[in-house]
């Protein structure tokens, strides 16, 4: 979840409480990972979406109330849910470790920027204490002039439940959206 820009605002994520049904069936010829975007999205239930385990409806859980719980409290809410020794990994930046770190750079209002986010999936590890969930998010906020800046890109968050039996966040990494088709290999014309 892109989280921190270069210029220096910090950005939260509005979770939408939604997956595609292909989230979950892996990669084929009928659902792929790739027609994810395309899709439309369904609600999150396991009468819904039979294909879905009880540790991923937990992660996608989290990962909504993740989001809900940062767009109403910022950056205060934002380092509330990591772990003591988590990460955050996001494009040109170093690493940031830990929670008090995060904390430290976790510093905005939510009123001046609204991010929003869409889960594309989810995997629960076979010790059902740790997995993770990604997607797609796209943020919204004004330029120094008042002119509306959006960005989008995907994100990863690895979910870990700690000694207490609570869930948090062990690491959470951002990248730019990818280039168009056919954009990152083309050379320059003359």
């Amino acid at each position: 979840m892109q989280r921190f820009f270069s210029s220096g605002i910090v950005f939260v994520l509005c979770a939408v409480a939604a997956l595609p049904l292909a989230a979950q069936t892996g990669p084929d010829s009928t659902s792929g990972f790739d027609n994810l975007a395309k899709q439309s999205p369904t609600l999150i239930s396991p009468l819904v979406q039979p294909t879905l385990s009880p540790g991923v409806i937990l992660l996608l859980e989290l990962d909504g109330k993740f989001g809900k719980s940062v767009a109403e409290g910022g950056g205060k809410a934002f380092a509330s849910w990591f772990a003591d020794d988590a990460v955050t990994l996001n494009n040109g930046k170093p690493a940031v470790m830990g929670r008090a770190a995060i904390a430290a750079q976790a510093q905005w209002d939510p009123k001046t920027y609204q991010l929003s986010w869409t889960p594309q999936g989810a995997q629960m590890g076979p010790s059902n204490d740790m997995g993770f969930t990604w997607g797609h998010y796209e943020g919204r906020s004004k330029d120094k002039n008042g002119q509306p800046v959006v960005i989008s890109g995907r994100y990863f968050t690895v979910w870990k439940k700690v000694t207490d039996g609570s869930w948090k966040v062990a690491m959470d990494a951002s990248s730019d959206e990818p280039a168009g088709a056919g954009e990152c290999c083309t050379l320059p014309k003359p």
